[in-house]
């Protein structure tokens, strides 16, 4: 009989990597029936997870009901949080202990919870803003104190989120501008939606070897400058990397998430995305190869064209 694997956020991006990823792996299809969370099974992303034969159940991750009941008779749970919802720290953290309370009345066996590293902590106190990655540190401790069986798995910074970063000058090129060095920051390149899900079927394929450990999603390491070199090399065009001040770069975004948003770039030199761990050992658990960031850019050269 098939083992239940609840999925939250499957209509999302992580989510929705994940879903992609189990129903394509032969093994883990015929061991495990997904059930799909989302809040609304009446939108086009639910209706289509319907349409490939997956349970849809609607549930609300502030609500302990509705999640207790969502859990039900799980052995594996994925639960991805979303901080930009609402960007409330407050309320992220209490999403992630309703479920983790659910999960433990229920008796799951394997928690996967998409965390990443408490910044406050690892940038002695100097970088304080950026609540979505605090929030998923403090989110994972309390998993931890949970005493439940529990894998993370930590997501790196989007390829995607290049669309709007690198952007067209007048003249044709291209060029990207963050408040840090082209050659000495660090950017862990994640395909979140083509490659989250690869990196889920280790922990469930390493479970219980790998309870109680961080997995950490990304391709490489890439430097600012190796960044926009490559992709270069696949727009056919001059771009370049420019370094700006702090304070320029908080004009590049909304003000409610400028200096969240500049907080996590600093974070990129020091102490680092992963506060400087390697890949290589996560990588080494993958069925398949992630993405390359040019691989993407060529997939999705006409999002900048």
């Amino acid at each position: 009989m098939s083992k239940i694997l609840t999925i939250f956020g499957a209509t999302g991006i992580q989510g929705g990597s994940v879903v992609n990823a189990v129903l394509a792996d032969k093994v883990l299809s015929r061991g495990f029936k997904i059930r799909a969370i989302t809040r609304d099974a009446s939108k086009p992303q639910a209706l289509a997870l319907k349409n490939r034969g997956l349970d849809v159940v609607v549930a609300d991750l502030s609500s302990p009901e509705t999640v207790t009941a969502a859990v039900s008779g799980s052995h594996t749970v994925f639960l991805v949080t979303n901080f930009w919802e609402l960007m409330s720290k407050e309320q992220e953290i209490h999403q992630g202990k309703v479920v983790t309370d659910a999960c433990v009345i229920a008796g799951v066996q394997h928690l996967i919870f998409s965390s990443l590293i408490n910044v406050t902590t690892a940038s002695g106190g100097r970088l304080t803003h950026v609540r979505h990655f605090d929030s998923k540190a403090a989110i994972e401790q309390y998993v931890r104190q949970s005493h439940i069986s529990a894998t993370f798995v930590l997501a790196g910074a989007y390829m995607s989120n290049y669309f709007d970063a690198i952007r067209q000058n007048n003249d044709g090129s291209y060029a990207m501008a963050m408040p840090i060095s082209g050659h000495k920051a660090q950017i862990p390149l994640l395909d979140a939606l083509g490659d989250t899900g690869k990196f889920v079927k280790a922990a469930m394929k390493n479970f219980p070897r790998y309870v109680g450990k961080h997995i950490l999603a990304a391709s490489e390491y890439y430097t600012p400058d190796r960044l926009m070199s490559e992709f270069s090399e696949v727009i056919g065009r001059d771009a370049s990397f420019v370094q700006v001040s702090p304070e320029a770069a908080k004009d590049l975004f909304p003000a409610a998430r400028a200096e969240e948003m500049v907080d996590n770039l600093l974070l990129l030199e020091d102490p680092g995305y992963f506060a400087g761990e390697p890949l290589e050992e996560s990588l080494a658990l993958l069925d398949e190869r992630p993405s390359s960031w040019k691989a993407f850019a060529v997939e999705n050269v006409d999002k900048w064209l």
